[in-house]
């Protein structure tokens, strides 16, 4: 027996036929165990059905399952996401039985969703959770045989920002901040945290010898580690605050309680700042876009930013790359330099002959 999450799962190994894996549907190991056993018992006398299908249990039933068992490996970020997607897709498709869950009925979800005027981007993340819940029910449970939303087509997604800050701007929006307020922001425009991030950093993932931070995987969007290089700005911010630490926590930006900084108060009071400076249409995480801008505008390759910004796929960062056409000069300068010296060959070959 193994477990996933918390609950116990069975894999039975049979000579000459299809192991079974299956979920024994409970978190008591007692409990489990007496079932594994009478699976294996029904499996000697020959009495064992496999079930091949329970297209019966309900959609609510299937994201509850989900997010028991599968919800608990992925980062907190992602535990996040599915919570918000599961608020929109639950009151839809709740009462639905698996067998009833078509490209159609999936289809008048994101028409009810469009009219709405949610964005692609959080309808297609919505429609991912749902697939994956469909593909572990496929995959794992054996509650269904197909995943009906891998048939129905994303939205385009045309949401991208393009979006931050002017030096000058960066001194007016400090310029209306608070102290805590304003070592997040210097921190991020020199880190490029996600807000989640960097409001769950502790000293633990700190190292000032080294001058490193690392994000943990529980924190991180892909769900993998990373370490990031701290510049001096970032590292003199860290020095200050090592000297005012909270005896609740070991985190290095907390509010007044000495607890986690609420990510709603850190956007409200990032909102008042941006609106006092007359800075319109400017989001916390375009700090982050700000950071990765700032740096390929003064020719930092592509490939360092995409690992500093903790990209899976490089073609994530693609979208900076307009920003610095200086920094592709040398990729045609050289054609000159080619150009030249083939003149002068030739110039000499003729000069020789």
């Amino acid at each position: 027996m193994f477990k996933r999450g918390s609950i116990w799962w069975t894999k039975i190994r049979r000579e000459g036929r299809k192991t079974i894996v299956r979920s024994l549907e409970t978190s008591d190991k007692k409990l489990a165990t007496s079932i594994e056993a009478k699976i294996r018992t029904g499996i000697i006398e020959g009495k064992y059905i496999e079930k091949s299908a329970c297209e019966n249990n309900t959609v609510e039933e299937m994201m509850t399952k989900f997010m028991e068992e599968h919800a608990p490996n992925v980062s907190v970020s992602m535990q996040n996401s599915y919570k918000a997607s599961l608020k929109n897709i639950n009151p839809f498709f709740a009462e639905l039985q698996l067998s009833a869950v078509s490209p159609k009925v999936i289809s008048s979800y994101k028409v009810k969703r469009e009219k709405k005027g949610i964005k692609p981007a959080t309808i297609n993340r919505e429609l991912a959770m749902l697939s994956k819940a469909f593909n572990v029910a496929v995959r794992e449970w054996e509650w269904t045989k197909d995943n009906p939303v891998s048939r129905v087509p994303r939205e385009k997604e045309n949401n991208e920002r393009d979006r931050w800050l002017s030096f000058e701007d960066e001194k007016r929006i400090l310029t209306y901040c608070p102290d805590w307020l304003k070592d997040i922001i210097v921190f991020d425009l020199n880190t490029g945290f996600r807000q989640g991030e960097l409001l769950s950093l502790t000293w633990q993932c700190v190292n000032l010898l080294r001058n490193t931070a690392m994000i943990l995987a529980r924190f991180s969007k892909n769900g993998k580690p990373r370490t990031i290089p701290l510049n001096q700005i970032a590292i003199e911010i860290l020095m200050r605050k090592s000297n005012v630490r909270s005896f609740k926590n070991d985190l290095v930006f907390f509010n007044g309680n000495g607890t986690m900084i609420d990510r709603h108060n850190l956007r409200r009071a990032f909102n008042v700042a941006t609106k006092k400076a007359g800075i319109a249409d400017f989001r916390f995480h375009d700090l982050r876009h700000t950071f990765a801008t700032r740096l390929v505008q003064r020719g930092i390759d592509i490939y360092k930013v995409s690992k500093l910004l903790g990209h899976k796929d490089v073609r994530m960062t693609q979208r900076y790359s307009h920003h610095c056409p200086d920094s592709l000069r040398d990729g045609v300068d050289i054609l000159t330099s080619i150009s030249d010296s083939s003149a002068n060959f030739g110039h000499n070959l003729v000069t020789t002959g």
